[in-house]
């Protein structure tokens, strides 16, 4: 029989002691490696995720809210403006901040549902922070008449 080890500050191991030691050494080290490899898995498979923005969008006595859909892969930017009671709407666009330049223009002229290209630093950006940006709606009396700051999540009525 082998001689037990005999660690300092602690009573001799016994066989089986020194065993079952052995193995949570094992299962401790190994668990560490899987959770840091999952870790690393874990931003690779959200990057090809779809993440839904929104805003609430007032103004001028208006109301209203915009949906966005930003796809990664095939960069585009989807949208759906519920805008009940608002009328002679020209154009919306995502803005950088409250009264800053124009990011993207969403389509050429108003939709209410519709998609278009955008880059990607663009899309990037819109999902990584998306409260630096502003959604306009412009109507033919008052350009920017609705607006509202993006959000992560989904708004409704």
């Amino acid at each position: 029989m082998a001689a037990p080890e005999l660690a300092p500050y602690r009573r001799p191991q016994s066989t089986k002691e020194a065993r079952v030691l052995a193995w949570k050494r094992f299962a401790l080290r190994y668990s560490v490696v899987g959770a840091a490899a999952a870790a690393v898995a874990v931003p690779s498979a959200l990057a090809g995720m779809h993440p839904e923005l929104a805003a609430r969008l007032t103004g001028m006595g208006e109301h209203g809210v915009v949906n966005l859909q930003v796809k990664s892969k095939t960069g585009q930017l989807c949208w759906t403006f519920e805008l009940p009671t608002t009328t002679g709407i020209t154009g919306a666009s995502i803005h950088t901040g409250s009264s800053g330049a124009v990011l993207v223009k969403l389509g050429k002229t108003y939709r209410a549902k519709a998609c278009t290209k955008a880059p990607a630093m663009t899309v990037e950006h819109l999902e990584s922070k998306p409260g630096a940006y502003w959604v306009f709606v412009d109507t033919k009396g008052h350009p920017g008449e609705l607006r509202g700051k993006l959000f992560a999540g989904m708004a409704h009525m």
